[in-house]
């Protein structure tokens, strides 16, 4: 019926962006969440590696501790590594938008265009992911003087080593273990924990702005709504992954290949409850961005339209 009509979210279609301001905008935004969050992912790490509570309470106290211990650059271990996902971040958007123009001639439903578009967008993003994650949790694991994962970062003589010299370190260490496998360690546990992720966070978005959109009176304004949603199904999907994301982290830093036996490990140790590990911290790490991504994204799209897009299309 019309008053249906007025609520329909517009989505704005690949064609009808400019790329190069969409690409500029989504780099310094994505810079300015990694900043933020970062330390909550380094946490969410250490918590998910460590054997029960033998280092951290939890996600408050890790932030205490290794601000105490190795202040504020401690929580940053592993950044600059780690911002080299920001290419699989790019190819993601780019394989979600194309996939979907590919999937809407053969099929035009949105849920169908969703799914599939975010499960391919997951299997490039994270066969660029992958490799740089392995190198950055390692880097993540070095505490002062030790480490929680199977390297070492070599300190030579007390001199700093340089900030890349630690990750060539890493990789070198990597490689003569593992050879060239050895970056792709977890690969299976990634995709079974970020396909998942994203095929079920898009479902459950759609859903929760929905049920809010029907909830709310008619003048609330979208990017609201929008802003609660993202979190609430980012929140969703993180809860429903987090036992398989516990399990990457396990099997990426101690060098495991077997994830079901990694699995067993971890309940022998920890019970059921070790599958929760990390979880506050990684719904923390998940909510700025997520509300970022999802009023940014909405946002970025409405600047980045091509100009004579602008007027033809009442927002």
């Amino acid at each position: 019926g019309a008053m249906e009509d007025k609520r329909n979210i517009p989505i704005i279609e690949w064609e009808h962006l400019d790329k190069r301001k969409f690409y500029v905008f989504g780099i310094c935004m994505t810079m300015m969440i990694r900043v933020s969050v970062y330390p909550f992912t380094l946490i969410r790490t250490r918590l998910q590696v460590q054997k029960g509570k033998s280092l951290y309470n939890g996600t408050f106290d890790a932030f205490v501790k290794i601000l105490r211990t190795e202040g504020a650059a401690g929580l940053y271990r592993g950044f600059l590594v780690n911002t080299f996902t920001l290419i699989s971040g790019q190819c993601y958007v780019t394989t979600y938008e194309l996939t979907r123009k590919y999937v809407s001639r053969y099929n035009n439903n949105n849920a169908v265009k969703s799914l599939v578009a975010g499960g391919s967008a997951s299997l490039v993003a994270q066969s660029i992911t992958v490799p740089i994650d392995v190198v950055s949790q390692h880097l993540m694991m070095q505490r002062k003087g030790e480490s929680m994962g199977r390297f070492k970062v070599q300190n030579q003589d007390g001199k700093r080593v340089l900030v890349f010299g630690q990750t060539k370190d890493i990789i070198v260490q990597i490689f003569k273990a593992d050879g060239f496998r050895g970056f792709y360690r977890g690969y299976v546990a990634s995709l079974l924990t970020y396909i998942p992720n994203s095929a079920v966070w898009w479902p459950f978005y759609h859903f929760y702005a929905e049920q809010l959109s029907s909830l709310t009176p008619k003048d609330c304004p979208h990017l609201l709504l929008q802003a609660i949603s993202g979190p609430l199904a980012a929140a969703t999907a993180s809860t429903l992954t987090n036992p398989m994301d516990v399990i990457r982290a396990r099997v990426q830093v101690e060098g495991k290949s077997s994830i079901i036996l990694t699995f067993r490990q971890l309940m022998a140790e920890e019970g059921p409850w070790g599958l929760t590990k990390g979880l506050s911290a990684r719904i923390i790490s998940a909510t700025p961005s997520t509300i970022v991504i999802v009023v940014g994204y909405e946002t970025l799209k409405k600047l980045s339209l091509r100009p004579e897009l602008v007027d033809s299309r009442h927002w």
